[in-house]
């Protein structure tokens, strides 16, 4: 008997070690599934919003895949120690990749310059206690909503690469802009799997383009 609840302890200890050291389950690595939409109807490129998106993140590490019908495919991959943000596109005959260093990241954040402030009110999302902050454009003051994160999943700077940087935590419901088009994020299922490597880095099989070629092409989309 002694012996039984032995291995039974040595093996919750080991599953809690894996948890808090990057494991499955741990809150650094897993995948979270967002229902997505664009915020104005209006836009040229509305049509072409993905209803779903599907994060990846495994420590420094993300990557944020959408597609529209099957045919239309963009995903965004950062990696935050070596601060650099890409685009993939798959559409026809197109199977292009826009990599992006730390000063492009922040000059692109600045067309999306938010203030964010802090509030005390607390829902849950997906299963996960979330916080509300307030969002203002910096570039369009009379233009507000409220975006919401977690603690619990993610490290302090997940969103170091984004207009999203003092937050501290996972975003759950959220706007961002890319090429042009608001979306809106809000996360509807969270998988605490374990995240292979090769999610996030650019297939070989991709061309390399300016992010001046990458922008022209969403403007002839338009």
């Amino acid at each position: 008997m002694n012996k039984l609840i032995y291995i039974v302890f040595t093996a919750l200890a080991l599953v809690n070690f894996s948890c808090k050291n990057g494991g499955i389950g741990s809150k650094n690595e897993g995948e979270i599934v967002f229902d997505t939409k664009g915020v104005d109807e209006t836009h040229p490129l509305y049509g072409l919003a993905p209803s779903s998106a599907t994060l990846k993140f495994k420590e420094d590490k993300f990557s944020i895949e959408m597609s529209t019908m099957g045919m239309f495919n963009t995903a965004i991959i950062g990696d935050n120690k070596s601060k650099t943000l890409t685009q993939t596109v798959k559409f026809m005959d197109i199977n292009q990749a826009c990599v992006e260093n730390e000063k492009e990241i922040l000059d692109d954040n600045k067309d999306y310059e938010l203030k964010i402030e802090e509030t005390k009110d607390t829902k849950k999302i997906a299963g996960l206690k979330c916080h509300k902050i307030k969002v203002t454009k910096v570039n369009e003051p009379n233009v507000t909503f409220d975006a919401w994160y977690t603690k619990d999943l993610g490290n302090e700077d997940c969103n170091a690469l984004t207009p999203y940087a003092q937050v501290k935590g996972m975003l759950l419901d959220y706007r961002v802009k890319k090429m042009g088009l608001e979306m809106h994020f809000c996360a509807k299922k969270i998988n605490n799997i374990a995240i292979d490597e090769s999610t996030f880095e650019v297939p070989k099989n991709m061309k390399i383009v300016s992010a001046t070629e990458m922008r022209k092409f969403f403007d002839n989309l338009q």
